[in-house]
């Protein structure tokens, strides 16, 4: 176990030290009740060592959420390729954000970090570069399509399932096994577009 008695922070890899233990605060306590004392300490450094190298909890959220980018990126691009490729990376967005809890929480939270920070912007322009290159190779699409609601739809589906089970929303109503979820998730899908179909028919 750590201890609270100051220790020197001046030592190699301790960046990524003190992210890795404040996603492991943000998991505990949530984003809101961060403490940087408690970083420092989960991390066993002086107190001093958070704030000398992301200067507030402001900077500590922004390299969380560009890291958080780097492993969606990272977790789903390798998927999300052909012409399955959107729903295979929708899967794969789950499995990110259910794998990384505490970068899930923050990387979607624009008013805590820096959104402008030139790293932060290369890691999201990655990410969503993955996620609208594979909506415009979806089966059926025609060439230069307009993909802005296949993407909504799909994030949202992806995100809002994550966000359910993180919750604990979800816990007593499906079984944990990944491959039944998937399998759920896509009749679903087929369900509601074959209603929508039919409803535009009907108009």
């Amino acid at each position: 176990m750590a201890s609270d008695s100051p220790k020197p922070y001046h030592h190699g890899h301790l960046r990524q030290a003190l992210i890795d233990a404040a996603v492991a605060e943000v998991e505990a306590v949530g984003p809101a009740a961060l403490s940087l004392r408690e970083i420092a300490r989960r991390a066993g450094v002086s107190h001093g060592a958070p704030a000398h190298h992301f200067g507030d909890k402001a900077g500590i959220f922004t390299a969380i959420a560009t890291e958080a980018f780097q492993l969606a990126s990272q977790t789903i691009g390798p998927v999300a390729d052909g012409t399955y490729g959107f729903l295979d990376g929708g899967a794969a967005y789950i499995v990110f954000a259910l794998a990384h809890p505490g970068h899930f929480a923050i990387m979607l939270r624009p008013d805590l970090y820096r959104d402008d920070d030139p790293d932060l912007t290369v890691a999201r322009d990655e990410a969503f570069q993955i996620l609208y290159g594979s909506a415009a190779n979806l089966h059926g699409l025609p060439p230069d399509a307009d993909v802005t609601g296949v993407v909504l739809a799909g994030w949202s589906l992806s995100h809002g399932f994550a966000t359910l089970w993180l919750n604990g929303n979800l816990n007593d109503r499906l079984e944990p096994n990944p491959d039944a979820i998937s399998d759920q998730l896509r009749d679903g899908i087929i369900r509601i577009g074959r209603a929508l179909e039919a409803q535009r028919g009907e108009k």
